[in-house]
């Protein structure tokens, strides 16, 4: 009986490809961001509420993690991945045609659940690499993804204002076109790894988790970088509008520059992790986040001490990020879809989090208490991650 057929080889092209498709698909969840202010005036929201737009963008990611990644071992990614890129497109869509906040979150929701088809490439990534490459392959996508993340932020800033909000979303959604033609002309297809049903498949999500301390630690970790993260972001943009700055969306987007310089490290915590183990990377990276975030607390009407923060708790984050996948897909390669699904759910309930307490905290305790807030989860990320290992 023919063994299973082996996955093609992973080629320069077809990298990139992965990494473009992980970034254009994940910064739809943050378009928004740099634009809640004007969002907000234009639709008549007050702070708190369009305070929502992010944080349901963020659960919506989460769910779509939880309840849809585990199909990643169960069926062919490659008709996974094309289905979500149609929808991401509707709802991109949905977003720029809303003619009210409750169908801008509406449409948030469901950008998010689309959105988790950066969670299948990455994955997708893994299993085509060689073993001795898994750490700097999949690095290089997260760096994909990790500048969409970013620089998304710098996009829709200035389309926002010189073009308005809906501009961006039309915008977003014939990128998401674009890349659908693409994935289908240059992605394989990939040979399920279960044929576990989908009950049984999330069932097995469990077991997992009680099974692998690893994974436990990892998502535990990356769900406190995940609040401080959005905490962060989702709260710029209405700061800076505000005194002392009095600054635009443009401004707000411009900060996603100063932290993309941090995510173009992540190949280089690949590395790190495939020579020296991931450990030293986590712990390293979980400190600086916190070190970045104190800094702020101690001098928040400084605008260059916000930028450099900017700047060294990104590459905390995703250096830790990509240490803790590194982590995960060594645990069990027939369940990496699964193992990805419980990490980055973890990561994106705290991004929830960071975002729903990041606007109250703004609100009554001014920008030192989001940074305070931040610099405390960092700091108990750091403290799991300096456990010893069970």
């Amino acid at each position: 009986m023919p063994g299973p057929t082996p996955p093609p080889p992973l080629t320069a092209p077809l990298l990139l490809l992965l990494a473009a498709g992980a970034g254009l698909s994940v910064a739809a969840l943050y378009y928004a961001q740099p634009m809640l202010a004007v969002v907000a005036a234009d639709l008549r929201a007050s702070a708190g509420a369009i305070g929502w737009v992010p944080t349901l963008t963020q659960l919506g990611y989460a769910a779509g993690i939880l309840l849809l990644a585990p199909l990643g071992d169960r069926y062919d990614r490659r008709t996974i991945i094309l289905g979500k890129c149609g929808l991401l497109g509707a709802a991109l869509l949905a977003a720029a045609a809303a003619p009210n906040l409750g169908v801008l979150l509406a449409a948030s929701l469901a950008i998010g659940v689309a959105a988790t088809m950066a969670q299948d490439l990455v994955p997708a990534a893994a299993v085509l690499a060689p073993e001795a490459r898994r750490g700097r392959t999949v690095g290089t996508v997260m760096t994909g993804l990790l500048l969409g993340i970013l620089l998304s932020r710098v996009v829709s800033g200035l389309v926002a204002e010189h073009a308005g909000w809906r501009a961006m979303f039309v915008a977003a959604a014939a990128g998401m076109a674009l890349l659908g033609a693409a994935l289908w002309h240059g992605l394989p297809r990939f040979a399920p790894t279960t044929q576990l049903p989908y009950g049984a498949l999330l069932a097995s999500l469990l077991p997992l988790w009680r099974r692998h301390a690893g994974l436990r630690r990892a998502a535990i970790a990356q769900g406190l970088l995940g609040l401080a993260f959005s905490a962060f972001w989702s709260t710029l943009a209405v700061m800076l509008q505000a005194a002392p700055f009095h600054l635009g969306s443009a401004a707000a987007g411009a900060f996603g520059a100063a932290g993309a310089a941090g995510a173009l490290a992540a190949p280089l915590a690949g590395r790190l992790a495939d020579r020296r183990g991931p450990e030293p990377v986590t712990r390293v990276g979980t400190a600086l986040v916190a070190a970045a975030f104190l800094a702020m607390a101690a001098g928040p009407d400084r605008l260059w001490l916000l930028a450099v923060g900017a700047v060294v708790f990104d590459l905390g984050v995703q250096a830790t990020l990509i240490a803790h996948q590194s982590i995960v897909y060594g645990l069990d390669p027939g369940a990496r879809s699964r193992l990805n699904a419980v990490l980055v759910t973890g990561m994106f309930a705290g991004m929830a989090a960071g975002a729903a307490l990041g606007s109250q905290l703004l609100a009554h305790a001014g920008w030192p208490g989001v940074c305070l807030l931040a610099a405390g989860a960092a700091a108990a990320a750091l403290a799991v991650r300096l456990m010893p290992p069970r």
